[in-house]
């Protein structure tokens, strides 16, 4: 790894590290182990990858890409366990009885858990503070239909937190 590529990641890291720490609680429905696990190997890929960088985009959407791709990668690996051990029943139910204990941040991670996959991104990506425009060119769609799925995305929010 040459030197410049080396101050490049740690520039990245400096700058990207919050926004995809909240994208991984987002994804892992706030889990806090989950996600700092989870931002650790988004840096790892990005340290892979990081030579193969042309700068077609900013430095940020190619950082939101890794973290989405590795999101949802590790969301896939999970479902295709499907195995139900005793260590994650304790934890579901330490989870729940945690829940009555915690604050409006977790509410809303655990509301924004119930949501599908890209719902998840796009929310997170919002909760970030990115526009319309970046937005839509991380996810490949156009930006009015980002605004279309922001509105329904915040309903259904809003749904699910009147009811808990």
């Amino acid at each position: 790894m040459s030197k410049k590529n080396q101050q490049l990641f740690e520039v990245v890291y400096r700058e990207c590290y919050p926004m995809v720490l909240q994208m991984c609680l987002g994804f892992m429905k706030g889990d806090q182990n989950l996600a700092n696990d989870l931002s650790q190997e988004v840096f790892i890929n990005i340290w892979n990858a990081l030579i193969n960088f042309k700068g077609e985009s900013t430095h940020k959407t190619w950082v939101y890409r890794i973290t989405v791709n590795t999101c949802l990668q590790y969301i896939r690996k999970e479902k295709k366990k499907k195995k139900l051990s005793l260590e994650k029943i304790e934890h579901t139910l330490v989870d729940e009885s945690q829940a009555l204990n915690t604050d409006q941040n977790q509410s809303l991670y655990r509301a924004i858990g119930k949501l599908e996959e890209l719902d998840r991104l796009i929310i997170m990506m919002v909760l970030e503070g990115q526009d319309y425009d970046n937005i839509s060119n991380v996810l490949g769609i156009k930006p009015t239909n980002v605004r279309v799925k922001i509105h329904r995305i915040k309903k259904r929010l809003k749904k699910i937190l009147d009811h808990e």
